[in-house]
């Protein structure tokens, strides 16, 4: 049984198909960038409203963006959805060393502290 994920990048890969529909096979990672900043936005607005059964949705329609904006990289081989998938696992094992290594941080001062040492460290070592 596929997963609800699974689920989802299925449907964005059909609606992009030669069968699927001629709107979201003309996108571009481009043209889905208004898309994708009017859904943050709508789930920015549904937090300050304290809307948290609008947020729900307005958080799927933001995943649905990241999905088709990975799907169409994925279609112009510069990565896949599995990619920024393994990154952000990735990144979050890094800057969290204090749950997944062995640095210790007993407070949100010295967590967020901790954080931005490693976030740093990251940098560096990207150049």
């Amino acid at each position: 049984m596929k997963t609800s994920f699974q689920r989802l990048i299925d449907i964005a890969i059909q609606l992009r198909s030669d069968n699927g529909c001629p709107w979201d096979r003309a996108q571009t990672i481009e043209s889905l960038m208004e898309g994708l900043e009017e859904e943050s936005g709508e789930v920015l607005d549904a937090v300050k409203k304290g809307d948290y059964e609008n947020l729900r949705e307005e958080l799927g329609d933001l995943l649905f963006q990241i999905v088709m904006v990975s799907q169409i990289a994925s279609e112009e081989g510069l990565f896949t959805m599995k990619e920024v998938m393994d990154d952000i696992t990735q990144k979050l094992i890094d800057r969290h060393s204090w749950v997944f290594g062995d640095d210790k941080a007993e407070t949100a001062e010295e967590a967020l502290k901790k954080w931005k040492e490693n976030k740093e460290k990251q940098k560096k070592k990207k150049k």
